[in-house]
């Protein structure tokens, strides 16, 4: 039974008072920020993997284990954040949008009784979240993409920039504008993948864990939530992800992308890498995608409940 509010937290309407939409999108910001400063190690692991053995070549690393001793070894500990810089402006682009546009759609299709939405309409206002987040966050994922990727290249390879105000610049300066959105439409479909799965699977694991008795509304619960939503992710979107990778990851040869779309990055990778490569470095992604997840939410919970005490409490 839901607990009746008081009058200092209800609205005209006679629903709980809740924060305002700009503070929903910043709460999702800083959570997907906070989050990354821990994982990043992992994200940048987690592109290398997906990028070793790329057109038929020996797989540059063994293990996760092995990719990130090597980058120690030959990058030092500095090696290990590159891109740090870029995987904060996703997550004040990308997850500020698709965290924000979630919790007030949510929000909107809760009932007046407080009943939730039902597993299918939060999929899909997962997906709509996701898709639109992956949109404003592509330029930043581009970004990332090439300077995680940067140190396994040849010195005379590597596009060097110095950082993702760097990196925007010169690709805008280099390649044109439109590179800032190479590869956006697999990753808005990696987005629609990710957020179905993530999004609606923590609610739902959230909802069932209360409904279960064993667990009430802390952090323990939203930890097991959120490990179960990072698994069902990383199984369902992996695919997706090493063709978003390897887009946004490629040069011109001859004048001629290396992959002409999604579909024939798919092929050539069963084709020279086998099947189950599209499922590569499952470990590596999922220890960066499974405490990503646990950490944002982590971090937009206690946020959340911090702001409700402090403005909106009776």
């Amino acid at each position: 039974m839901a607990a009746t509010a008081s009058p200092g937290a209800s609205g005209m309407d006679g629903k709980p008072r809740t924060s305002p939409k700009s503070v929903k999108f910043l709460f999702g910001g800083l959570a997907g920020m906070g989050a990354t400063v821990f994982v990043q190690p992992l994200d940048l692991v987690k592109n290398r993997m997906q990028l070793s053995g790329e057109g038929a070549k020996k797989r540059e690393y063994k293990t996760s284990f092995h990719a990130l001793t090597s980058i120690l070894r030959a990058e030092g500990l500095r090696g290990i954040y590159t891109g740090l810089s870029a995987g904060l402006l996703r997550q004040a682009t990308y997850t500020t949008t698709r965290l924000g546009i979630y919790t007030v759609l949510f929000e909107r299709l809760t009932g007046a009784d407080g009943t939730p939405p039902g597993f299918l309409l939060k999929a899909v206002i997962g997906m709509t979240a996701g898709a639109t987040g992956a949109f404003v966050g592509t330029p930043a994922e581009v970004a990332l993409i090439r300077m995680t990727a940067d140190g396994r290249l040849p010195v005379d390879q590597r596009r060097g920039y110095k950082n993702v105000f760097n990196a925007l610049f010169r690709i805008v300066k280099e390649e044109g504008v439109p590179t800032l959105w190479r590869g956006c439409i697999p990753t808005m479909a990696r987005a629609v993948v990710v957020n179905a799965a993530q999004l609606a699977s923590y609610s739902q694991s959230k909802q069932f864990l209360l409904d279960s008795g064993y667990f009430s509304d802390n952090i323990l619960c939203h930890f097991c939530a959120s490990m179960i939503s990072g698994l069902v992710t990383t199984a369902a979107s992996m695919p997706v992800d090493i063709v978003k990778t390897r887009i946004q990851n490629m040069r011109m040869i001859d004048g001629k992308p290396e992959y002409k779309n999604g579909l024939d990055v798919l092929v050539k990778v069963v084709r020279y890498e086998g099947f189950f490569s599209l499922w590569k470095g499952f470990t590596p992604y999922y220890a960066r995608l499974g405490p990503h997840t646990v950490l944002t939410f982590i971090f937009l919970e206690q946020m959340n409940k911090a702001y409700k005490r402090l403005f909106l409490s009776g």
